[in-house]
């Protein structure tokens, strides 16, 4: 069930209009939205929601038992233990068949003929992030930093939330379960929220879409008849798509949240504004990265240690970041390069703080940060790590021809990249300003809006790309 879909209108006013309803029966209103959650949770594949099950079910009782515990060593095995549990479920059914082709080619260079069989396991959406969520409850309860999930409801609730369920943003234990059991006294921020919405199908069943059909897709699909001018715009217009689809979600999930009574954090901060690469993961899927900062980066000492250990936990760190995202050489291939970037940034610290710091500067930082992880995308688009290399073989090459980019898709692609520079708070503003028409106004608007998007968006809504993770 995809949220620009007429399904999903329907499933979330019905669910809506019972928090409304039960406004002031919490017990009730939180069975409603595991109900809820579950049903839509079920509508991709119903046998997954036992996964569901157990890891909730493995949180909260971990949680406990971590909280009861008297003896030190008892909380570290208990810890240990509940997340090497959710690292297997999660290793079983994500990467399982990554590990045994790996393992057969090591084989097979050994001189062994023999092969480990693939077994094919179908990867259920959302996994990497209700695992997730998972360990970092149990670490948070582990660490002090959030106070014990009282009822199994609110752990199912917390694990199976439909906005954030299939593709995030990551939300902590200590930001959602305090809002289980606090009063509701502030008034939800419709306007705002209508305004994300709207961004949000903009972005995603507009600008994305068209990328992704009119240059992205035909570019890496058969790079070798390209020129190099279409895989360039190509590389461009992925970094733009994938900008545009994923902080689409994050948008929609956050607004949704709120106009259920509860709060998301930012996911996305205009990244390609970054003139650092530290700064652009402090800007790009934020919930990730402070997510592998706090539950691996820091645990693995952080830069605590000394030059050689902090490049060292910044290599692991973006390599387990790129694993996380697939089961294929080319994430790794991804997140190899992003640590191989903090790593000679932090080299090239001391030569960088004695640049003059002025818009120039900046400009041009901003330029190079932009270019290089657009060279990173490419390993995280392409279809393989073979293709990966062909691409950037037939880009270097500067290959001649009549270039198949169309000026309307040029112009998306100008429009999604200059999204960067339109002013934060211009969401908010549009949603005060427009709010205070007249009710009929503001219906005639509305309706006019959604037909607008309806019609320019391709045929057809596809999967937000971060469903594959």
């Amino acid at each position: 069930m995809l949220f620009p879909t007429i399904d999903f209108f329907v499933f979330f006013v019905v669910v809506a209009a019972l928090m409304a309803v039960l406004r002031t029966d919490h017990a009730a209103r939180k069975l409603v939205l595991v109900a809820a959650s579950y049903f839509f949770y079920a509508m991709w594949n119903w046998r997954f929601c036992g996964l569901l099950v157990f890891s909730s079910t493995l949180s909260f009782v971990a949680g406990w038992g971590i909280a009861r515990a008297e003896r030190a060593s008892t909380r570290d095995r208990i810890k240990s233990l509940a997340i090497a549990l959710h690292l297997l479920v999660l290793g079983v059914f994500k990467y399982f068949d990554f590990f045994v082709g790996n393992a057969n080619a090591s084989l097979h260079a050994l001189g062994v003929h023999g092969e480990i069989p693939f077994v094919e396991i179908l990867l259920p959406v959302g996994i990497s992030f209700f695992t997730f969520h998972g360990i970092s409850y149990i670490m948070d309860v582990y660490r002090g930093d959030v106070a014990l999930c009282r009822r199994p409801v609110d752990m199912f609730l917390y694990l199976a939330f439909f906005p954030q369920l299939v593709a995030g943003p990551i939300v902590r234990a200590a930001k959602f379960l305090p809002q289980l059991y606090a009063e509701r006294t502030a008034p939800i921020d419709v306007p705002r929220a209508v305004m994300l919405i709207a961004g949000g199908l903009l972005k995603k069943t507009v600008l994305a879409n068209y990328l992704a059909t009119d240059l992205v897709d035909p570019v890496f699909s058969d790079p070798v008849h390209a020129t190099s001018f279409d895989l360039l715009m190509g590389l461009y217009g992925y970094a733009a798509q994938i900008y545009c689809d994923f902080s689409a979600y994050s948008d929609i999930a956050i607004a949704l949240a709120a106009l259920l009574g509860y709060k998301f954090p930012e996911n996305f901060n205009q990244p390609y504004r970054a003139t650092s690469f530290q700064e652009f993961w402090r800007r790009w899927h934020m919930s990730l990265s402070s997510w592998l900062r706090d539950y691996l980066y820091i645990p693995l000492g952080g830069s605590r240690c000394g030059a050689l250990a902090t490049q060292r936990n910044l290599a692991v760190t973006m390599l387990l970041g790129g694993l996380w995202h697939g089961a294929s050489t080319k994430f790794v291939a991804w997140g190899a390069l992003h640590g191989a970037y903090l790593i000679v940034e932090r080299w090239l610290r001391p030569v960088s703080t004695r640049l003059p710091d002025n818009a120039v500067t900046r400009v041009l930082a901003g330029l190079l940060v932009f270019h290089l992880v657009c060279f990173a995308w490419l390993f995280f688009r392409a279809d393989d790590f073979e293709t990966a290399l062909l691409y950037l073989q037939t880009l270097v090459s500067f290959t001649p021809g009549v270039v198949q980019l169309t000026p309307f898709t040029l112009g998306l692609l100008v429009v999604s990249l200059a999204l960067h520079v339109v002013p934060r708070d211009l969401p908010g503003r549009a949603a005060r300003l427009v709010f205070a028409w007249p009710g009929w106004a503001l219906g005639a608007a509305g309706g006019v809006a959604i037909a607008v998007i309806g019609a320019m968006g391709p045929d057809g809504v596809a999967p937000f790309i971060y469903f594959q993770f």
